[in-house]
C-alpha cells in the first residue's frame, strides 16, 4: 500500500492562478502550491519508512472522529478541539469537519456495509484552519486537512459536503484497489473519489440520481470567481468554470478529447472527467438512489481486488461490467453499464 498526498484543487488551477496580475490571487496560489509541494514530499519520506495496513483493528457500526485545529500553522494534526460524541463548539469549521466525517461513514457502512474507509474501522481524523490564506484540503495518506482559503478565490474547504467525501474516498482507495497516483490509474483513483464523494452528499440529502447536481465542489468557489459553479462536473465534464480567473474548465467527457499531458501527475484531475462522466451515464439510466445499485458496483470492482495498481479506463470498465452480472445478473445493469462506457469511448470487451 503506497499512500499519495491527494488535493482537491487542481495543479492546473493553482499554476493558472500563481500568474496572475492580481497580487494578492497570485500570493495565495503559490502560497499553497509550496504547502503542496512540501507535504507531498514529506508524504514520500514517510512511505519510505516500513508500513502495514494497521486500522483500529475491529469494525465499528460507530465512527470514531477527532477533530483538530491547526490554528493557521502547518504542523499537523494540532490541537484537539472535538472528539467522538462531544457537543457542537463555537467554530463552524469544526462541526462542518466533524459531520461531513460523520456523513461519509454512514454512507459506507449503511450502502455498503463497510466500516469507515478501510473497512475495519478506521479512526477518522481533521485537522481545520491549516495554514494561512491555504486554497486546498488534502488527504495525506493518514488524515484529512482544510484550509480556511483566502475569502475571494476559495471559502472554507469544509464547506462542500462533496470535498470531504472526495477526499475521504482516497483512503478507501487507498485501503483496496489502492490506483498508482499517474496517467489513467491516477485518473481512476480522482474519479472514485468524485463519484463516492458526490454519493455521500446524495446519500445526507436523500437526493435521487435524477435529483442530483453531480457537482463536485459548489459552494466553494468564492466572490472572485463570476462564471463558475464548482470545481468540476460529472454531469457535464469541462463546463464547472469558465472564468477570467480561474481558465476554462479543461475536464474532457470522452475519449475522444483524452488530454495527454505531463503535468499533474498525467492529467488525474483532467482526464478524471472521462469515467465519472460514465457513473453518471450509468446513474441516471438506472435512476432511483445511486448508491442502491451504480454505487454497488463500483464498490465491488474496488473491493474485488481483481484490478492492478496500474489498471487503465478499459480494465475498470470491464471490471464493472462483469461486477453488475455478479450483482444482478445479466439484466438492465449490464446493460446500461456497457451504454454508459461506450459513450464516453472505453471499450469493455
Amino acid at each position: 500500500m503506497t499512500p499519495h498526498f491527494c488535493s482537491i484543487v487542481p495543479p492546473h488551477i493553482l499554476e493558472r492562478l500563481a500568474q496572475s496580475e492580481n497580487p494578492a490571487y497570485a500570493e495565495a496560489a503559490r502560497r499553497t502550491l509550496a504547502v503542496d509541494t512540501t507535504q507531498r514530499t514529506e508524504r514520500r519520506l514517510r512511505a519510505e519508512a516500513p508500513e502495514t495496513r494497521t486500522t483500529a483493528g475491529r469494525a465499528s457500526d460507530e465512527p470514531q472522529r477527532t477533530i483538530y485545529d491547526v490554528r493557521n500553522g502547518t504542523v499537523l494534526p494540532g490541537t484537539q478541539v472535538r472528539a467522538e460524541g462531544e457537543a457542537d463548539v463555537s467554530d463552524v469549521t469544526v462541526n462542518r469537519a466533524y459531520a461531513g466525517l460523520g456523513a461519509t461513514f454512514e454512507l459506507f457502512l449503511k450502502a455498503f456495509d463497510h466500516s469507515s474507509v478501510d473497512g475495519n474501522g478506521l479512526p477518522l481524523l481533521a485537522s481545520v484552519h491549516f495554514d494561512e490564506k491555504y486554497d486546498n484540503a488534502f488527504w495525506n495518506g493518514e488524515q484529512m486537512v482544510f484550509g480556511d482559503g483566502d475569502g475571494e478565490l476559495f471559502l472554507d474547504f469544509t464547506i462542500p459536503l462533496d470535498v470531504i467525501g472526495h477526499e475521504l474516498a482516497h483512503g478507501f482507495t487507498q485501503y483496496t484497489a489502492n490506483f498508482a497516483y499517474f496517467g489513467q490509474s491516477g485518473a481512476l483513483n480522482e474519479s472514485v473519489s468524485d463519484v463516492f464523494g458526490s454519493l455521500v452528499k446524495q446519500h445526507a440529502r436523500g437526493q435521487s440520481a435524477d435529483e442530483a447536481d453531480w457537482l463536485i465542489g459548489e459552494g466553494l468557489l468564492g466572490p472572485a470567481i463570476d462564471r463558475g459553479v464548482a470545481l468540476r462536473s460529472m454531469k457535464e465534464p469541462g463546463t464547472a468554470y469558465d472564468d477570467d480567473v480561474l481558465g476554462k474548465d479543461p475536464q474532457p467527457a470522452t475519449m475522444d478529447d483524452y488530454v495527454r499531458t505531463s503535468s499533474d501527475n498525467g492529467g488525474v484531475h483532467i482526464n478524471s472527467g472521462i469515467p465519472n462522466h460514465a457513473f453518471y451515464l450509468l446513474a441516471t439510466e438506472l435512476g432511483g438512489f445511486a448508491w442502491e445499485r451504480a454505487g454497488r458496483i463500483w464498490y465491488h470492482v474496488m473491493t474485488s481486488g481483481e484490478l492492478s495498481e496500474e489498471a487503465r479506463f478499459s480494465e475498470f470498465a470491464r471490471a464493472t461490467a462483469a461486477s453488475a452480472r455478479v450483482l444482478f445478473g445479466e439484466g438492465d445493469e449490464v446493460q446500461a453499464v456497457l451504454k454508459a462506457w461506450s459513450a464516453v469511448g472505453v471499450p469493455t470487451s
